[in-house]
């Protein structure tokens, strides 16, 4: 008997690496990637033929939550280009281009840390994506979205005023 472990999507873990092969393969299938973007709640998202074999996939190495994981297939899917330097609350932090403020301005991030509801995380987190421009730490979004739970938004947190000074 083998003991079944938990979602981590950690770089370099089976999980992971798992997620990141699915990711790519909504590249080559712009059709069902499309489709997930178009969902605006996680119930459409679990309809969508490509979430299902994401969940195949990774019940085969860890026990999965289906609504957690329909957050994580519907977000992944707004995802344009993988920056793995660094994690996604620290990408919120950083400077626009030609301005002191953040990408994600402090309101915006204290509204997010706030959320405790999956149907509302995703929906905000969707603006969030759409405000880094799309490209982003992954694995850090979806482990974070995944887990979302009070050490996640104290993690996020301390991480996003390290790097946003002029947002505290």
């Amino acid at each position: 008997m083998s003991i079944r472990k938990y979602l981590k999507f950690d770089p370099g873990e089976e999980t992971g690496e798992t997620l990141l092969q699915w990711w790519k393969g909504l590249e080559g299938n712009r059709g069902e990637r499309a489709t997930l973007r178009r969902c605006r709640n996680l119930t459409e998202v679990a309809f969508v033929p490509s979430f299902h074999r994401l969940y195949r996939d990774l019940s085969k190495c860890a026990v999965v939550d289906a609504e957690r994981l329909a957050l994580v297939a519907g977000l992944a899917a707004h995802v344009r280009s993988i920056d793995p330097g660094a994690e996604i609350a620290v990408q919120m932090g950083q400077g626009k281009p030609g301005s002191g403020s953040a990408v994600v301005s402090g309101l915006r991030f204290r509204r997010l840390l706030k959320i405790q509801d999956r149907e509302e995380l995703f929906l905000a987190m969707i603006r969030i994506i759409a405000l880094l421009g799309g490209g982003l730490n992954l694995l850090s979004l979806v482990k974070g979205a995944y887990e979302w739970n009070e050490w996640t938004r104290k993690k996020w947190a301390f991480d996003y005023y390290s790097t946003a000074p002029s947002e505290v």
